[in-house]
């Protein structure tokens, strides 16, 4: 038979494995310490950088989307909010919350026309229409406009992207700026109608091979939404989608 391990042996092992937690828990503070402080490093070399490259970051949409992808790599997000360091330093915060005022501005005008949805292309055109060619104006990127529309989530779910491929092509990217959520079939329906502006029951059965009944209802869903007209003079009633039609803007 094995001897059972003594009361001397017992507690040897539990100092061991007090002794061996211990090591653990210092070693583990000692990594935490050296990560903060590298972070700390980090985030005074990248204020260190964007006080040098002020102006650069402000003028060149390209520049400041790469800043802004540095900024996020150590969870500093200039934007959170208008007031603060990074805005005081740069000016980004008031920049985008320009962007996001001029964005509800121009969804508004143009909801009577699209029911509330436009292309991120044709929002970037109107809004460097409207913010005019002054040197005060900074250019501004699809990038910009898109970080723009996330700080509208704050006044609820009345702004939404929908992304019809999966690209980053702007024609692509749709911004919703109406209450409701557009489902599965509504966005497959888009989809279709994207290239020609408009699309048929006929299309629709035969691209989709839905049934007579689905592809009438999400058409009617979405003619109630205003996001589609009819024109029945046609042989066949076609459903048109001005939100893929081409804007004439003006530059004067």
């Amino acid at each position: 038979m094995r001897k059972r391990p003594g009361i001397g042996a017992i507690q040897k092992q539990r100092v061991e494995q007090e002794r061996f937690r211990g090591k653990a828990t210092e070693l583990q503070d000692n990594v935490f310490e050296q990560m903060t402080n590298q972070m700390e490093k980090f985030r005074s070399n990248l204020e260190t950088f964007a006080a040098k490259h002020r102006n650069e970051i402000k003028k060149n949409p390209a520049f400041r989307k790469q800043f802004q992808e540095m900024c996020a790599s150590i969870g500093v997000d200039p934007l959170a909010s208008s007031k603060g360091f990074w805005s005081e330093l740069l000016g980004v915060g008031d920049f985008y919350y320009e962007i996001a005022v001029q964005v509800i501005e121009v969804c508004l005008a143009t909801s009577s026309r699209n029911g509330g949805l436009i292309t991120l292309g044709e929002l970037r055109q109107r809004l460097i229409k409207a913010r005019g060619q002054a040197q005060h104006h900074q250019e501004i990127s699809n990038d910009d406009i898109m970080r723009a529309i996330k700080k509208l989530k704050v006044l609820g779910p009345g702004f939404s992207v929908v992304n019809l491929k999966g690209t980053q092509d702007s024609s692509d990217i749709l911004i919703r700026s109406i209450p409701g959520e557009l489902n599965a079939d509504h966005t497959e329906v888009l989809k279709i109608a994207e290239n020609q502006s408009f699309t048929s029951v006929k299309t629709l059965k035969s691209t989709l091979k839905w049934d007579d009944v689905r592809c009438q209802q999400i058409l009617n869903e979405l003619l109630r939404d205003g996001v589609a007209w009819v024109d029945e003079r046609s042989t066949e009633k076609t459903y048109w989608f001005p939100s893929f039609f081409k804007p004439l803007i003006r530059e004067d």
